[in-house]
């Protein structure tokens, strides 16, 4: 899963929130979680599950769309 936050902030907020409802609802705790303290680029790793949590200027920066643009892209429902 690849999102951005408007800054470092909301990065991080996205980050937690992320965490939190992973392990309310699927009980996993993350492998490891990179890049919080600095904000710009935050990864989550499930395993089968990895989340890129960028800063605008990342994302732009980084591309990880370009090297995923293969990949099948999945619709989140909404609640």
């Amino acid at each position: 899963m690849i999102c951005t936050g408007n800054n470092q902030k909301q990065v991080q907020a996205i980050s937690d929130e992320a965490g939190l409802q992973i392990k309310r609802q699927a009980r996993e705790l993350p492998h490891s979680v990179e890049g919080y303290n600095q904000g710009e680029w935050i990864l989550h790793d499930y395993g089968d599950l990895v989340i890129h949590i960028f800063s605008p200027k990342a994302r732009e920066y980084y591309g990880l769309e370009r090297l995923w643009r293969g990949a099948k892209e999945v619709e989140v429902p909404p609640e």
